[in-house]
């Protein structure tokens, strides 16, 4: 196939779990979770910006996550709503690379930045004498930026060669939107290189961050333990619970996805993976974070009692 063929003929998206018996109820699910976690984003971030103290490290990171989690989904739930809705299932190649980019600088930017969080919990916990010094503003813009450049390089080699292979037969996609596993069961030539490239990759990008993780929450685990404080050592476990929380969310289905072959799981289970990284996931992220945490609880009420005030100011004008 030459290329003017390849980039010119469209992809079909055969779209969400296309066997299932109730779709519209399906799509609308969807749509819900999607308008949650855009919400919830949304407004966590909002918070972080309007209230000075929670202008910390810690918040300025997690920021980063509400950010990463709202260009997430909406990468590609907006897509897969906008084909149900129209009736059309079709995406570009350049459309469908575009947005297997966008997907992998995202997920990869998450890995990073969950273990820089958990870095910044380790200098919080084990060594807090340092920790102006060691989580500077300035050395969290530096983490911000070497998230988002480490990222988005990875990114782009994982689509641009993927996308370069030969694409022999049906150019129908067996998914909601364009994610490597879907592309290469599409390929006609031998892709066992580039499986263990991204087995490579895959051990760089998420076993490697996720062992640091674990390293950094069992030395956190050790300190707390020697903590003579049980009010200082609760606060500990309850603000490092939640990470974990999320840890657990996203390692566990991405290794699942991409830490397997592409033949060993369907269609399907690719999908399911897919629903809980790119949709499930950035809801839960925001509520995590806010229902066990007082401080953004407290910046939520305290906004929310500003609101009221200016409301019924202005209804005694």
């Amino acid at each position: 196939m030459d290329l003017k063929n390849k980039t010119t003929a469209d992809f079909i998206l055969l779209g969400l779990f296309p066997s299932c018996r109730y779709p519209n109820l399906l799509i609308f699910l969807i749509l819900f979770i999607y308008t949650l976690a855009s919400a919830g984003n949304s407004i966590l971030i909002l918070l972080i910006w309007l209230d000075p103290r929670l202008h910390t490290p810690m918040y300025f990171l997690l920021s980063q996550l509400s950010l990463i989690d709202l260009a997430y989904i909406s990468s590609t739930v907006p897509k897969a709503a906008t084909n149900y809705f129209t009736g059309r299932q079709n995406i570009s190649f350049f459309a469908c690379a575009t947005q297997m980019f966008s997907f992998l600088t995202l997920g990869l930017a998450e890995c990073i930045l969950l273990t820089l969080m958990a870095y910044d919990r380790y200098v919080a916990v084990c060594n807090p004498l340092r920790y102006t010094i060691l989580m500077s503003p300035k050395v969290c813009l530096k983490m911000a930026a070497s998230t988002w450049i480490g990222a988005i390089g990875a990114a782009l080699v994982h689509t641009i060669y993927p996308m370069n292979f030969p694409i022999c037969g049906s150019r129908k996609i067996n998914h909601y939107f364009c994610e490597m596993p879907a592309i290469l069961r599409m390929s006609c030539v031998d892709t066992s290189i580039y499986e263990m490239v991204k087995l490579v990759s895959t051990i760089i990008f998420l076993l490697t961050p996720f062992a640091l993780i674990l390293t950094s929450y069992t030395l956190i685990f050790l300190t707390v333990l020697r903590m003579n404080s049980p009010k200082g050592r609760n606060k500990a476990l309850a603000t490092c619970s939640s990470h974990l929380t999320v840890v657990s969310l996203y390692f566990g289905q991405a290794i699942f996805i991409y830490m397997t072959p592409t033949s060993s799981h369907t269609p399907d289970q690719d999908q399911v993976g897919a629903v809980l990284g790119t949709i499930v996931t950035p809801m839960l992220n925001p509520l995590i974070y806010s229902l066990r945490n007082k401080e953004v609880v407290g910046a939520l009420q305290k906004c929310s009692g500003r609101c009221c005030n200016r409301d019924s100011a202005r209804s005694l004008q």
